[in-house]
């Protein structure tokens, strides 16, 4: 594994399993796989209706608390009850404290969720705070009201959408950007660019593999989905070869090529009137 340096000291793992559109059952042993392979992340959110069962993975697992990067995401129905939205994922998770809590959705009272997880952070509830699929006007709000800035924004990120933009902007601020669909939302298109099908037979790796390191080597967190404990391990057999200067400049020509996800007002508007029973979950 390797670990990037947040801007608060904080070390997280750049790589960690994502449990989205997984399913109690799914989520718990895919968790405990990816755990058993070796990953120190796991990420949830409450949204995803799997906190409790990537609680029990963790509890099962055997591995020390410490030794386990934990991300889940408040969603915004909650924002406006944060301390006890804080304490609900808690409980679901069987933690005392995340390592990572993200706001899950630029909409709703987002600025009075942020200053509850403030409160919650210098309680030592949470080691790092994040924003998730923020626009950078509203990143830049977030920033000019905090008294902690963020550590982390999560965003769709990969070769043919590198968030050069974003990325720069961020810099400044020493916040990560963490990739989700980090390879294409499952394109096969992507995987088989000729760069990335050359790059595989030369370092004896899939192109999946070879995308994940090339994000790993711009300094991208990356939480990889899978079921499959077979390509579980796979996605994090990444940290034996590295691609040079060249190589990532070939890669880089991919960029602005294709965009999976938008949002539009109509379906923020929907998120926010999502409201799910999250104890409920199994």
């Amino acid at each position: 594994m390797e670990y990037l340096k947040l801007n608060n000291d904080v070390k997280m793992p750049v790589e960690g399993l994502g449990t989205f559109l997984m399913s109690p059952a799914e989520a718990e042993a895919a968790s405990l796989a990816a755990l058993e392979a070796g990953y120190e992340h796991i990420d949830t959110a409450n949204a995803y209706m799997n906190e409790k069962a990537v609680g029990r993975a963790i509890a099962k697992s055997g591995v020390a608390r410490d030794k386990i990067f934990v991300s889940t995401k408040l969603w915004p129905s909650v924002y406006e009850a944060g301390d006890a939205a804080i304490e609900g994922t808690l409980n679901r998770l069987g933690l005392d404290y995340v390592d990572m809590l993200i706001l899950h959705q630029p909409v709703g009272n987002y600025l009075a969720a942020w200053k509850t997880m403030e409160k919650a952070y210098k309680e030592g509830k949470l080691r790092a705070l994040g924003l998730s699929n923020f626009p950078q006007e509203k990143i830049a709000e977030v920033i000019d009201h905090a008294e902690i800035k963020p550590q982390l924004v999560t965003v769709e990120c990969h070769p043919y959408f590198a968030q050069s933009g974003l990325r720069e902007y961020l810099s400044q601020y020493g916040i990560v950007i963490e990739a989700w669909y980090p390879l294409g939302h499952g394109d096969k298109g992507l995987q088989e660019e000729p760069v990335f099908t050359k790059l595989a037979a030369k370092y004896g790796k899939t192109a999946a593999q070879v995308i994940l390191r090339w994000h790993v080597q711009m300094g991208t967190s990356i939480i990889p989905g899978s079921k499959n404990p077979m390509h579980i391990a796979d996605n994090a057999d990444i940290f034996d070869f590295e691609l040079t200067d060249e190589e990532m400049a070939e890669i880089a020509k991919l960029d602005g090529t294709k965009k999976y996800y938008e949002a539009t007002e109509e379906a923020l508007a929907g998120y926010l009137a999502i409201k799910p029973d999250f104890d409920a979950q199994e």
